[in-house]
């Protein structure tokens, strides 16, 4: 039979030249903790690694130079500093963004996928780019004057079958994407952010062998990821790791099957939770990730014998956080483990009272750690 007519198989589209495409990205709220996938997905794409470019660290200096005048109504204090991290990447760096992109993220990929009821964001968080952008379009477009393209993509970043029609919904004329390169950059995404932090863990595992090969405590910290954020944190784990204390933040705790059945699994042969990740025992309204994170890890340091110390940290009134103050500390401290809460932390670091806190909680863990890892 002749084929003339035959459909012929299509040749691969060529690859479209983005290494000319420079994209900000401020570097607030949830990207501290899925800032890879970011910078995997736009690799992905064929966009340069030194044409990603993300804001600075939060500063006072920061907000004043880039942010004065843009500030929105809203009592949390890390959305409110993404006027400055937008004023910066628009205005603040020599060589000019073509896309600055706010995405907004309504759930994270956490290990406790599955575990949990859900893994949803604070939904102020969630809205912060659409907050913001508010005040850099009040009065005139200031990004189409610096010819910035604006995009803040809708993606579920815990449903990864979903994503790929979200950023291609999203991003299709941003970037010119077809789906399948669009699916490409999600699974490179995901790697990439994989691979991090599965790293990220490796490397708490060594700081938490080493405790318990010398026989020395470590620092645990309980708190949300744009507490990392030296301008939003204050650096107060670093102030404390100066006194030669190793830190090991509560996102990258290692969570390998055998350091997880070493802390939970007489409680899940008792019962009282069905896997390692489980807090029904402590928290049954498991729907915010960080939140739900945080309660675990609470779990997690009391058992760790070399965690001797919690740390919580805690932004200026924020609704998620509050209710879990007192079940965070009574789940610590139920193992003899010291807590210390930083709350309503703001703008404003006050250097003195922090420097008074810090060498209180130094002299409690050179005084008490030795006892608390041998009841432990």
């Amino acid at each position: 039979m002749p084929t003339w007519f035959a459909k012929k198989a299509s040749a691969a589209s060529a690859p479209k030249d983005r290494s000319g495409v420079r994209v900000g990205i401020p570097k607030v709220l949830n990207v501290w903790n899925t800032h890879q996938f970011w910078v995997g997905f736009l690799k992905g794409l064929g966009i340069e690694p030194e044409n990603i470019v993300f804001s600075s660290d939060t500063s006072e200096e920061q907000g004043r130079e880039f942010g004065k005048g843009r500030g929105t109504v809203d009592c949390c204090y890390p959305v409110k500093c993404m006027s400055g991290h937008y004023g910066e990447l628009i205005f603040g760096i020599k060589k000019k963004i073509h896309i600055l992109m706010s995405p907004m993220i309504y759930s994270l990929p956490s290990f406790q996928r599955g575990h949990v009821t859900d893994t949803l964001t604070c939904t102020r968080v969630m809205a912060g780019p659409e907050t913001i952008k508010a005040g850099f379009l009040k009065e005139r477009d200031v990004f189409g004057e610096n010819g910035i393209k604006y995009v803040s993509p809708f993606v579920s970043l815990g449903d990864r079958e979903t994503v790929v029609d979200q950023l291609h919904e999203s991003l299709k004329d941003v970037f010119d994407l077809d789906y399948e390169e669009t699916v490409k950059a999600v699974q490179a995404g995901y790697h990439a952010l994989d691979s991090f932090n599965q790293k990220a863990r490796q490397q708490s595992r060594e700081i938490l062998e080493w405790c318990a090969r010398e026989g020395k405590p470590c620092i645990f910290v309980l708190a949300r990821p744009y507490h990392m954020d030296t301008g939003i944190g204050h650096e107060i784990e670093a102030e404390l790791q100066a006194y030669g204390y190793p830190i090991v933040w509560m996102q990258y705790f290692p969570t390998d099957e055998d350091v997880m059945d070493w802390l939970f699994g007489q409680d899940i042969r008792a019962g009282r939770i069905k896997t390692p990740f489980d807090i029904s025992d402590v928290w049954t309204s498991s729907y915010s990730s960080n939140t739900n994170e945080i309660m675990w890890g609470a779990k997690a340091a009391a058992r760790c014998p070399w965690t001797t110390c919690v740390i919580r940290l805690s932004s200026y009134e924020c609704g998620m956080d509050q209710p879990t103050y007192t079940p965070t500390q009574k789940i610590v401290e139920a193992t003899g483990t010291l807590f210390f809460k930083f709350g309503d932390l703001d703008s404003t670091k006050p250097s003195g009272s922090i420097r008074i806190r810090i060498e209180t909680i130094v002299h409690y863990m050179s005084k008490y750690s030795q006892d608390i890892i041998q009841k432990k």
